[in-house]
């Protein structure tokens, strides 16, 4: 892509969003996402994080505009406000507010985030869904709104990525058990009905911070309302959170006795994901798992 056509884009779209005559004299690249390129762009003393791609990743840009309009509603959190849209018909762009961010790094800072993400999930609605279709990734996120949580999740969670990884050669085993997975994963939620927390959706370490002046910070959101334990599962399944990320979580907002034989099901959906994007280094673990949640619900069952 050209660099000087994006430096225009971005310029314009700037201008037309701020009213001001923004011109970019500093432009860095910044590396770390594998989804999109990115830059931090600056003029005078303003500065800004810009996502930017082909013409066709606008839809991904949207979507993720309006997830973070979503999270930052909630108050809980901060999030990069979204500064503007941009595209024409060689490319697109997002552009955020520049945040000076760190990793969490102390059992304080642990703390904080359990704390404003459990306030964050409190935030809830009637069905589980979203009112569009957004993306994990770069894979397409299916959230038609449903009033059935074991539902919901089997046919638009589970079910594409089977379907996916089966169209990318994964076969076997890893679609035996899925299949029986999806056939009888509402033997978990027997007795336990989740709320249609907001979530965000895609929470790894790498999209939770802090912000300079400590407050916890998330970006890069696939949203929609479901179940907080899956949330609670992808940051477990990952790592990178301090232990005491966990343990304020719970004190504000305790999980479920049975959310441990809950916690493969929700990692299953992005370790299948990332097999999809990434390859068969995920294979063996999504096998893993759609056995041992298949052996589970077989005994659930008997």
């Amino acid at each position: 892509m050209n660099a000087l056509a994006t430096l225009t884009r971005v310029e314009r779209a700037i201008r037309e969003a701020t009213g001001n005559a923004f011109r970019i004299t500093d432009s860095r690249a910044v590396t770390g996402g594998d989804t999109h390129r990115a830059l931090s762009v600056a003029g005078g003393e303003q500065r800004y994080f810009v996502k930017h791609g082909p013409a066709d990743t606008f839809e991904m840009f949207e979507a993720e505009a309006d997830g973070l309009a979503a999270l930052a509603e909630t108050g809980a959190v901060r999030v990069p406000a979204v500064i503007a849209l941009g595209a024409d018909d060689d490319g697109a762009c997002l552009i955020l507010e520049h945040l000076e961010l760190t990793p969490l790094a102390t059992p304080d800072d642990g703390a904080r985030f359990g704390e404003a993400l459990a306030e964050m999930h409190h935030h809830t609605g009637e069905r589980f869904g979203w009112p569009r279709h957004n993306f994990i990734g770069r894979s397409p996120q299916d959230n038609t709104p449903s009033d059935n949580w074991a539902l919901f999740f089997a046919q638009h969670r589970l079910a594409p990525q089977l379907l996916r990884a089966r169209a990318n050669g994964f076969g076997g085993d890893l679609q035996r058990h899925g299949a029986r997975v999806i056939e009888r994963l509402a033997g978990l939620f027997l007795d336990y009905r989740p709320q249609p927390s907001l979530l965000h959706g895609d929470l790894w370490h790498g999209n939770a911070a802090m912000t300079a002046d400590g407050q916890p910070a998330l970006f890069d959101p696939a949203v929609y309302r479901g179940d907080r334990e899956s949330d609670l599962a992808m940051a477990e399944l990952f790592g990178g959170f301090p232990p005491a990320f966990y343990a304020a979580y719970r004190r504000a907002l305790p999980l479920n006795a049975e959310y441990e034989t809950r916690k493969p099901l929700y990692a299953l959906y992005h370790v299948l994901n990332h097999l999809n994007l990434f390859g068969r280094s995920y294979l063996r673990e999504a096998e893993r798992l759609t056995a041992k949640l298949d052996f589970a619900l077989g005994t659930r069952s008997e």
